[in-house]
């Protein structure tokens, strides 16, 4: 039992670790987005919003977890 908590413990501060990660790859998607609405490429709108939902998911799951 005691193994699973330390590997819980582990796993918690691994995702805490990627949070900065995540937040930067939010940012540089958040650009793409920008620039491919400026050059109205919609193809390049809708990697990029969907690229974004998975960097929200991810974020939500990490953030959750936290919460526990």
């Amino acid at each position: 039992m005691k193994v699973k908590y330390l590997m819980q413990a582990i796993e918690k501060q691994e995702a805490k670790l990627k949070l900065p990660v995540i937040r930067m790859e939010i940012d540089y998607e958040l650009m793409n987005l920008y620039d491919a609405m400026q050059a109205e490429d919609k193809t390049g709108i809708i990697k990029a919003k969907q690229r974004l939902s998975e960097l929200r998911h991810q974020l939500i799951e990490i953030t959750e977890d936290e919460d526990e």
